[in-house]
């Protein structure tokens, strides 16, 4: 996808979008560890740099360390934040753990639209894990992702308004199909197994519009 025009199609495909980077760092700078100054803070898939510009804004204290696998995304988010004081590394959540100091070292991590892109098929709990491991005991994680809804009678109607919002926010269906082709949504029931799995409580719901979804998830002892 071009990085230029990610921002502007994340817009016209997820309701809310341009508050979720906003609602994603309030939340996490209140958090227990996270709320405290100076924290490390860790954006697994930084993407065009949407919730590095809040955390910025909102915690110009935090000490960010910015990720993303994509060299195009990532040197959109360079531009983007300027002479911010931001660790930008080239890399996934996984290989990031193997370097030295990593395990525990972060107050609080922010995944917004990049579980739904992974695989189960052992890549979303290998994602999870290294997230928790980066975590100290305590932090949270703030994901955010598109969910299989758990309301099968209303799935037709779900899956139509969604439709009619692109179309109302100017996309065509062609590029609507191509804007959701390729993710992986999972159900709540799910995502609770592989959260539990990989060292977090239970997913603590606090946003939705739609299938979009975002949950509070806290690292345990």
């Amino acid at each position: 996808m071009n990085p230029a025009g990610y921002d502007r199609l994340q817009s016209q495909v997820i309701p809310g979008y341009g508050s979720l980077a906003r609602l994603a760092v309030a939340l996490l700078s209140c958090s227990p560890e996270a709320g405290s100054s100076a924290a490390e803070v860790l954006v697994a898939g930084c993407g065009t740099g949407a919730e590095l510009l809040e955390a910025v804004a909102q915690r110009p204290d935090w000490r960010l360390t910015a990720l993303d696998p994509s060299a195009e995304m990532l040197a959109e988010s360079q531009q983007r934040l300027g002479s911010a004081p931001i660790s930008w590394q080239q890399s996934t959540v996984e290989e990031l753990l193997n370097e030295p100091g990593v395990e525990g070292r972060f107050s609080g991590a922010l995944s917004v639209l990049v579980l739904q892109s992974l695989p189960d098929d052992g890549s979303k709990l290998a994602f999870l894990t290294a997230l928790a491991r980066c975590l100290k005991p305590g932090a949270q994680l703030v994901l955010v992702d598109l969910m299989r809804s758990g309301l099968v009678s209303l799935e037709p109607q779900l899956d139509a308004s969604w439709l009619a919002f692109q179309a109302a926010s100017g996309l065509d269906a062609s590029a609507a199909l191509g804007a959701t082709q390729g993710l992986h949504p999972i159900g709540l029931a799910r995502l609770t197994s592989l959260v539990n799995a990989a060292g977090f409580g239970d997913p603590a719901r606090i946003f939705q519009a739609l299938g979009f979804e975002g949950f509070l998830l806290q690292r345990q002892a």
